[in-house]
């Protein structure tokens, strides 16, 4: 199985991969399957069910929003998300979805009630992961068409249930110069090859795309992190969902500049890049998941800091930041999970601390060694980390969580950087202790909105 940093780096729609991403990318996928198998046509009727954590929490992360514009062709790095609100008006005031009209132009359009046709199982759950959904179509006398079950199972992945049984991850058998599983087996060959972490991640990658493809790629990514931060910090407002959350990156960074730059201000700015991201996320804005929406702040303020606070950084720095993060995440996706409805929030923030940590320690000239050490510096202080959004959205404590984990990331990567690679937990370790948790954890602390500051905060 082969995964690239495109896999872990993508531009989607918040607020959440799991829970927006994954499943408008599951709907289409669906839509596009009707038409593909010659049934588009024939379609007189779809009901969408959400199971597990997606019927529990899915309003609070609007998935029944994600699941409209993803049967309507709509992809999570397309779709118009200043007029995905609009979109989804119109379906229900006129009580009609046109399957696949964003993609295919001439609309096929059918009756459709939200409130009967899309169901959410707030406790009832589906026996592979617990973010499952199926979708079906029925033709005009009600015949059924075509019945699909899905799972998003973090980071804005799917799979379908034809994949039940395999790898979580569609297996990709493209060969790579220099695959690896572990971490023990990341170092191995870094010291085999002689590379650093981010330099064999470029070799890797070239299996896919050529060399310029590969830095163009990431630099495009990096774009959108940087615009998302600049608009977080230019926003402010209430944040939609009833909590009557108020925006607070923009008033902040007024109120920074307004002081003019105090000698210990870097953290506060990490702090607020990360706030920006996730209230952009929180409010549907557009994001990067790296590697979830709930955990998106981390990566592009810590690679912020980088570019405004360190001496000489650059875009070759950015492309080796990514690809070093890219090689961490890969072990989280491999050996644990990302998804916080699995393991809870330590999946999430906890391995993009983990993640920013090692790419921090990879630009600022840390070893193979050294960058391991970050990683498990940032993921073993994030271990049993809940995932509890008061009211069942991406804001309290998730916004805050997120700025947190960004100024952990730097201070992990220093503690690694002063010392010479050498720790007595490995990051292999620290990824199963990960794991080991999640199982253990109850289902209450794991997006369920049933646990934890979600059930000891009055919502307003």
């Amino acid at each position: 199985m082969a995964l690239s940093v495109f896999d872990l780096f993508s531009v989607g729609i918040g607020p959440s991969s799991s829970h927006t991403v994954g499943p408008m990318r599951a709907a289409r996928m669906f839509a596009r399957r009707l038409k593909n198998e010659g049934l588009l046509a024939h379609t007189a009727a779809v009901r969408a069910e959400l199971f597990g954590s997606l019927g529990a929490t899915g309003h609070g992360h609007g998935t029944p929003k994600a699941v409209l514009l993803g049967l309507e062709g709509h992809a999570p790095d397309t779709v118009d998300v200043d007029r995905a609100d609009e979109e989804v008006a119109r379906i229900r005031a006129s009580g009609r979805l046109r399957l696949l009209a964003a993609e295919i132009g001439d609309a096929h359009p059918i009756p459709f009630d939200p409130d009967a046709d899309l169901v959410l199982h707030r406790r009832e759950a589906l026996p592979y992961h617990a973010n499952g959904m199926r979708l079906a179509a029925a033709d005009a006398a009600g015949e059924p068409l075509l019945t699909r079950t899905y799972y998003s199972v973090g980071g804005g992945f799917v799979v379908d249930e034809e994949a039940i049984g395999a790898d979580r991850i569609r297996l990709d058998d493209t060969r790579l110069p220099h695959p690896f599983r572990t971490g023990d087996e990341l170092l191995r060959l870094t010291r085999e090859t002689g590379l650093s972490v981010s330099a064999l991640m470029l070799r890797n990658e070239t299996a896919w795309r050529s060399e310029a493809e590969v830095r163009a790629e990431l630099l495009r990514i990096w774009a959108v992190m940087r615009a998302c931060v600049a608009r977080g910090l230019d926003r402010e407002g209430i944040l939609p969902g009833g909590l009557r959350v108020r925006r607070r990156a923009a008033t902040s960074a007024r109120r920074l500049r307004a002081e003019g730059n105090p000698a210990d201000a870097a953290l506060e700015w990490v702090t607020l890049y990360a706030m920006a991201v996730n209230e952009e996320n929180a409010a549907g804005g557009r994001v990067v998941t790296a590697p979830t929406n709930g955990a998106a702040g981390i990566i592009p303020a810590v690679l912020m800091y980088y570019m405004d606070f360190v001496p000489g950084a650059d875009e070759e720095g950015v492309v080796r930041f990514l690809l070093a993060a890219g090689a961490v995440g890969m072990l989280f996706k491999e050996n644990a999970s990302i998804s916080g409805a699995e393991v809870g929030c330590q999946g999430e923030v906890g391995s993009a601390c983990s993640m920013a940590a090692a790419a921090l320690t990879e630009v600022l000239g840390g070893t193979p060694e050294q960058v391991e050490n970050a990683a498990e510096i940032g993921i073993e202080h994030n271990l049993g980390l809940t995932c509890d959004p008061v009211g069942g959205l991406v804001q309290i404590p998730c916004i805050e969580r997120n700025g947190m984990a960004a100024v952990k990331a730097i201070t992990a990567a220093r503690m690694a950087l002063r010392g010479d690679g050498r720790h007595h937990v490995s990051l292999d370790k620290a990824i199963r202790t990960m794991k080991q948790t999640g199982a253990d954890m109850s289902v209450k602390y794991k997006e369920t909105a049933r646990g934890g500051l979600a059930v000891n905060v009055v919502e307003c």
